[in-house]
C-alpha cells in the first residue's frame, strides 16, 4: 500500500491533505497535538505529539516509522505541514520562549522528522518523497512575522539538503508554497493589533478582496501534483502553477 505520513491533521491544509490521500487509498499517519474527528478508518493512524518538545519527536515516531517499513510499503511520502504563526511582535519585543517554541515547530521539527524519515526508510529500492510545506514568506521579510519567515526560509535550505545528500533515483524532496489558505492561521494573523504586527494589512486584505482559497481545494491539488505526479527533484512550488 501507498503510505502518508502528514504533521500537523487536527485542522487547516493538514486536515484536508490526510483526508484527501485517505479517499486516494493511502494508509495515512497523522501527528500533531490533536487529530480530526474527520480523520479516521483502518488505514489511518494517529500520534498524538507536540512538536515543539524537541526530546519527544524520535521517541514518539521512531517505532511508528519502523513499522511503516516492516510493512513493506509500495511508496512512503512525508509532509512536513505543521507550523505555528506566533510570535508576532517585531524584533526586540518578542520573548525568547515564545521564539524558541516557534522554530522548535516550524524548523526544528522538520529536520528531526526528515532526519529520522531518511534512516528509517534507507531502502533504495522503496519511493520515498518529502514535501515541505513552506510559505512565501520564506522569500520576504513579513514584518512582525520574523520567526515564522526565518523558519520558513530555513525549512526551504532543508529540502535543498535533501536533495543534495540523498542521490538515489528513488529518493525525492521539494518545497511546497501552498498560497493563501483560509484557515485559522490567516484569521489569527488579521486579528492582530498593527503595532505588533505591522503588515496585518496585507492579511486584512487577502480577505477583503476573496484571494483566500479553501483548504480542501490546495490539498487535492497538493496530492494530484506533487504527491501523486512526477516533479522536480528539489524545485519550490508555487500554488499558480499546481
Amino acid at each position: 500500500m501507498k503510505t502518508a505520513i502528514v504533521t500537523g491533521v487536527s485542522r487547516g491544509l493538514g486536515e484536508s491533505l490526510a483526508a484527501m490521500l485517505l479517499e486516494r487509498g493511502y494508509a495515512v499517519t497523522g501527528v500533531g497535538r490533536a487529530s480530526s474527528a474527520k480523520l479516521g478508518g483502518e488505514d489511518y493512524r494517529f500520534v498524538p505529539l507536540d512538536l515543539a518538545d524537541a526530546p519527544a519527536i524520535e521517541d514518539a515516531l521512531k517505532p511508528v516509522f519502523l513499522d511503516i517499513a516492516q510493512s513493506r510499503p509500495e511508496s512512503v511520502c512525508l509532509i512536513n505541514n505543521a507550523a505555528a504563526a506566533g510570535p508576532v511582535g517585531i524584533l526586540g519585543t518578542l520573548e525568547d520562549a515564545q521564539v524558541q517554541r516557534s522554530l522548535a515547530v516550524n524548523l526544528f521539527a522538520p529536520i528531526a522528522i526528515s532526519n529520522l524519515f531518511c534512516r528509517i526508510f534507507s531502502n533504495s529500492s522503496l519511493e520515498r518523497r518529502i514535501i515541505n510545506v513552506s510559505s512565501g514568506a520564506a522569500q520576504n521579510a513579513l514584518v512582525g512575522g520574523g520567526p515564522y519567515s526565518v523558519a520558513k526560509a530555513g525549512l526551504e535550505m532543508l529540502t535543498k539538503q535533501l536533495v543534495a545528500e540523498h542521490r538515489e533515483p528513488t529518493f525525492i524532496a521539494i518545497t511546497i508554497r501552498p498560497g493563501i489558505i483560509d484557515t485559522g492561521m490567516q484569521v489569527f494573523m488579521r486579528e492582530q493589533p498593527r503595532d505588533v504586527l505591522p503588515s496585518v494589512d496585507l492579511f486584512r486584505g487577502f480577505h477583503q478582496s476573496g484571494q483566500l482559497v479553501s483548504a480542501d481545494v490546495v490539498a487535492r491539488k497538493i496530492v494530484g501534483k506533487l504527491v501523486e505526479a512526477a516533479v522536480e527533484n528539489g524545485r519550490v512550488y508555487a500554488y499558480k502553477e499546481l
